[in-house]
């Protein structure tokens, strides 16, 4: 039986054969790779909603690089912490794209958690559901997520869109949100190649309505690049890869070495 309930009545599943039905009568294929597509036609703004194909291989193979992996390590540190008393916890990654923080947390928190995941791109959630076979993925929108109310434990956000009041729905009282935002200084080598001046990111976030801000952690280290595949790939899978004309890439490719500081804000919020 999934997690995951019908996107068009809310009502839960019951799997027969490759087919997941809903008490009434929604019929919804499972994927060959494990997957549930639980957006429903009429949600989506085009054919291919999410990220595309380009930016997606981007962003797959810079993060297969291990460039974000002491991001992932923070969040893996953290959210054991916050479930260091439980024996089981349900926990989503809302826009989990390609999965790989995901598939970092599912192999590093205790066995009998139920991790699930999301994103909106039906590509980037075959390549998350190929990676690890234990989790839950499913195409659906981070605006109205196809799980039941108040049955998560912690909701891990990662750069990505969410409403307040889909949140305080999704997540149980005195459950947590952990979400994770660029702080002042992320990308600061590349953000001065594209602007005349650079507006720093804000240093924190406000709390969503029904929530307060429990932890607030600055991560920040420099990120080391010598191949010149791993910078265009951190490039092309920000918006930065719109500003970057072939003069400006043609003129930061030349430097050979490139040191840039990364710089995240990791905050931590309780449902009242």
């Amino acid at each position: 039986m999934t997690v995951f309930i019908c996107p068009l009545c809310q009502t839960s599943f019951q799997q027969k054969d490759n087919t997941q039905i809903c008490t009434n009568n929604h019929h919804f294929d499972i994927a060959k790779e494990g997957y549930l597509n639980l957006l429903p036609v009429n949600a989506k703004n085009s054919k291919n909603p999410g990220d595309n194909k380009e930016m997606m291989n981007a962003r797959r193979r810079f993060l297969n690089s291990e460039g974000y992996l002491p991001l992932a390590q923070k969040l893996i540190e953290l959210i054991n912490n916050l479930f260091a008393e439980k024996k089981q916890a349900h926990i989503l990654d809302l826009g989990c794209g390609e999965g790989y923080y995901t598939n970092q947390l599912s192999n590093n928190v205790p066995e009998n958690f139920i991790i699930s995941a999301l994103d909106i791109s039906k590509v980037a959630i075959r390549y998350a559901a190929k990676r690890n076979k234990k989790i839950n993925f499913c195409v659906a929108s981070a605006y109205d997520v196809p799980l039941p109310n108040n049955s998560l434990d912690c909701l891990l956000r990662i750069y990505a869109p969410s409403l307040d009041a889909e949140l305080q729905r999704l997540i149980k009282t005195k459950g947590y949100l952990v979400t994770v935002t660029p702080a002042p200084r992320h990308l600061f080598q590349l953000r001065e190649k594209i602007y005349d001046e650079v507006h720093e990111h804000p240093q924190e976030n406000d709390s969503p309505a029904g929530f307060s801000k429990i932890n607030q952690i600055n991560l920040a280290y420099i990120l080391s690049i010598s191949e010149a595949q791993q910078l265009q790939d951190l490039i092309n899978m920000t918006p930065f890869a719109w500003k970057f004309n072939q003069s400006a890439m043609e003129k930061l490719l030349a430097e050979k070495h490139w040191n840039i500081e990364c710089d995240f804000n990791i905050e931590v919020y309780q449902k009242k």
